[in-house]
């Protein structure tokens, strides 16, 4: 028996279980314009925290892509957060929400620099905060313009991520926590994908703000110590994946015996 993938406006079975796409670029007029309008917000906000800082040269304010670009924006922002705190807070969080919103690479660097400037503690809320933030954004901004755009990038993963859940329905949180602790599925598909699939909201923001916890601890407390660190592949050594594959072993465990239980 099939599984359903939902309908598409744009995108259709084929009656051997592939999808064909109707057209070269996937979302409509409306649904662009709609992303454009998020977008817009966004930079409006990012420009007013701007005019708010004092008159100097900000060159050094783009998205980090490698550590020596993190090491120069901490640098930079270490003199500004004492006196402007309110305002690096502010740009902090509307980056990392608008990366997770738009599925943009590099929040791993975002949470590096949270620990870096503010420690493991305060870090760690932050990150969870914004992750979780963010990923309800993705979320919602999916469920209103992702479908199309879903089926043309990801076709057999989605599909594959549906029957899971469709499998797992009574015991979802479990196997969503799963998913966010361990690196079976990536955290941007799982936001872009949940709706899609009919995650209920309170169990994808459950699993989000619980399940990223251990990672953003591991990535926040590698902040503090950020000049020592020479590439983003020393965050995650074979002790740190262990730990998070165990979590995720422990979270999944409820549902594995379950559906053994009914087989």
């Amino acid at each position: 028996m099939e599984e359903e993938v939902g309908p598409s406006s744009s995108l259709y079975g084929n009656g051997d279980g592939d999808v064909v796409n109707k057209s070269k670029f996937p979302l409509t007029f409306w649904e662009m314009a709609v992303a454009s309008g998020v977008v817009l917000g966004f930079v409006l906000g990012l420009l007013c925290v701007y005019l708010t800082m004092p008159a100097s040269d900000y060159s050094f304010l783009k998205l980090p892509r490698t550590l020596e670009d993190l090491q120069i924006l901490r640098d930079h922002l270490e003199s500004y957060t004492s006196d402007y705190t309110l305002q690096v807070l502010v740009w902090y969080c509307m980056v990392y929400i608008f990366m997770q919103t738009f599925m943009i690479p590099g929040t791993v660097f975002m949470s590096l620099l949270a620990g870096s400037l503010f420690g493991v503690f305060k870090g760690v809320a932050l990150v969870v905060l914004n992750a979780t933030a963010g990923a309800s954004s993705c979320y919602f901004l999916s469920k209103l313009i992702g479908r199309p755009l879903l089926f043309s990038l990801w076709p057999d993963k989605l599909i594959f991520f549906q029957a899971q859940v469709a499998k797992r329905r009574e015991r979802l949180l479990n196997y969503m926590l799963f998913l966010r602790v361990t690196p079976t599925l990536p955290n941007t598909f799982i936001n872009v994908a949940s709706p899609i699939v009919d995650v209920p909201y309170h169990i994808f923001f459950l699993a989000t703000l619980i399940g990223i916890i251990p990672a953003a601890y591991v990535t926040v407390r590698a902040g503090i110590t950020l000049g020592e660190l020479r590439s983003v592949a020393d965050l995650y050594d074979f002790h740190s994946i262990a730990t998070l594959f165990l979590i995720g072993v422990v979270t999944v465990t409820p549902t594995l015996m379950t559906s053994k239980s009914r087989s």
